[in-house]
């Protein structure tokens, strides 16, 4: 049983080259689209801020959430500090 990916013995090396080149394409592409995801700086940031450098909403509800956490363990630390 010949492998689909071999080629046969009529095939031109022109035909091998050109595939060769698709298959080098395709592999670009594919690190190309993993490296992206990788990129977690980027990704955020574009999650973050619009392509015309202003906050996104969710910019303003992470920055929100952000403020009352840190007042509530402040509150929270007067707090504990009155009662001893």
């Amino acid at each position: 049983m010949s492998d689909p990916q071999s080629p046969s013995p009529s095939t031109s090396v022109s035909d091998l080259q050109a595939d060769i080149e698709r298959t080098r394409a395709e592999l670009a592409d594919t690190v190309d689209q993993l490296a992206a995801r990788l990129d977690v700086k980027t990704r955020v940031r574009d999650r973050l801020i619009t392509p015309e450098g202003r906050p996104t909403t969710t910019a303003y509800v992470v920055g929100t959430a952000v403020v009352l956490a840190l007042t509530a363990m402040v509150v929270r630390g007067v707090r504990r500090k009155e009662h001893r």
